[in-house]
C-alpha cells in the first residue's frame, strides 16, 4: 500500500459518513414534509385580520369580467386584486350552491325551498371559526330584524342565507345590512354579505350590482388593502348557459394587484381557502379534499 492511498482512506470514510448523514436527513426531512404537507400549504397563506364575502346572484363571468356595465368591480376589484378566470358554481338552482359555499355540501338541497330552521347539525363555516375562538357574522340586506327566520321579505329569501339551517350558528349572527359596522376594525374575523334580490343581480341590473357593492363596500375594500383584510367577490351560479362558470374576485392586502388565476375551482375551493385563511378549526364536507386557492397572494 501506498503513502498516497494511506492518505486517501481517512477522507473516504469521512466521506461515506457524511453521505449516510445526507440520505438520514433528505429521508426525515421528507417523512417531515410529508406529515405537514397540509399545514405547510395552510401556511403559505396570509393570516388576515377580516375577511369579508360577497355574493351575487345568477350571471355567468362573461357577463361580469370585461363588462362595461361593471367598472367598480372591473377596474377596482380586478385591476387591483385577483381575478380567478376559471372559477365555477357546483350546481343549478341557487341555494344548493349557497350550502356548498358555506359547509362544503348541498346538503341534499335541490331547489329554492325555505329549509327547518335548525335541522342541519354538520360543521360549515361559521361553526369552525367559532369553535377556532374567531367571530362571525352575516349582514343580509332587508333581513326584517337580527336572527329573523322568515322566509322572504320584500327583496330578501331565505334562500341565499344558508346559516339559518344550521343548529349550530347562533340566530344572533345574522344581522341585517343595516347593521354592518363603519368602523371595520369592529367587524368579525369573518363574514358574509348577502345582498337582497335587486342588489345582487338576480331581479337588477349588472349595473345595479356593481353600484351597490362600490356604495356599500367600496370603503371597506380600500380600508382592506392596508389592514391586513380581504374581500371576496363571487356569484352562486351562472346563466344556466356557460358551464356554470362564474365571476370571482379577491381583493385587498396580501393579493396581488392585476393578478389572475386560471386553475379551475368552485365553491368548495373558495370555503377551503376561507377555513384556511381564518384559522378555522376544520376542513367541512368536500372543502377537507379541496386545494387552496394558489398563485395570487404577495
Amino acid at each position: 500500500m501506498t503513502s498516497s492511498t494511506k492518505a486517501l482512506k481517512p477522507r473516504s470514510r469521512r466521506t461515506a459518513t457524511a453521505i449516510g448523514s445526507a440520505v438520514a436527513l433528505v429521508a426525515a426531512s421528507a417523512g417531515l414534509w410529508a406529515a405537514t404537507a397540509t399545514t405547510a400549504q395552510a401556511a403559505a397563506l396570509p393570516t388576515p385580520d377580516h375577511i369579508v364575502v360577497v355574493v351575487m346572484e345568477n350571471h355567468a363571468y362573461t357577463q361580469v369580467i370585461g363588462s362595461s356595465s361593471a367598472p367598480y368591480i372591473n377596474n377596482t376589484l380586478k385591476a387591483g386584486g385577483a381575478n380567478l378566470t376559471q372559477s365555477f358554481g357546483i350546481t343549478h338552482p341557487s341555494e344548493p350552491n349557497y350550502y356548498a359555499l358555506f359547509s362544503g355540501s348541498t346538503q341534499g338541497r335541490v331547489d329554492d325551498s325555505c329549509v327547518t330552521v335548525g335541522g342541519f347539525q354538520s360543521a360549515n363555516l361559521a361553526s369552525e371559526v367559532i369553535a377556532a375562538g374567531k367571530t362571525w357574522a352575516s349582514y343580509n340586506e332587508s333581513l326584517p330584524s337580527q336572527g329573523s327566520t322568515v322566509c322572504s321579505s320584500g327583496n330578501y329569501a331565505q334562500k341565499h342565507n344558508p346559516w339559518f339551517g344550521f343548529g349550530n350558528v347562533p340566530l344572533s349572527s345574522a344581522k341585517t345590512f343595516a347593521q354592518f359596522p363603519t368602523d371595520f376594525t369592529t367587524l368579525p374575523n369573518v363574514s358574509f354579505v348577502v345582498p337582497n334580490l335587486c342588489s345582487d343581480m338576480h331581479d337588477c341590473s349588472v349595473a345595479t350590482g356593481d353600484t351597490w357593492i362600490k356604495n356599500n363596500l367600496g370603503a371597506y375594500a380600500t380600508w382592506a388593502q392596508t389592514h391586513n383584510s380581504i374581500l371576496v367577490v363571487t356569484f352562486d351560479e351562472d346563466n344556466k348557459l356557460s358551464g356554470n362558470r362564474i365571476p370571482t374576485v379577491v381583493y385587498g392586502a396580501h393579493v396581488t394587484p392585476g393578478s389572475s388565476s386560471a386553475t379551475t375551482y368552485n365553491h368548495y375551493n373558495v370555503l377551503r381557502t376561507l377555513e384556511d385563511l381564518s384559522g378555522a378549526s376544520g376542513h367541512a364536507g368536500n372543502a377537507a379534499t379541496a386545494s387552496d386557492i394558489t398563485g395570487i397572494w404577495n
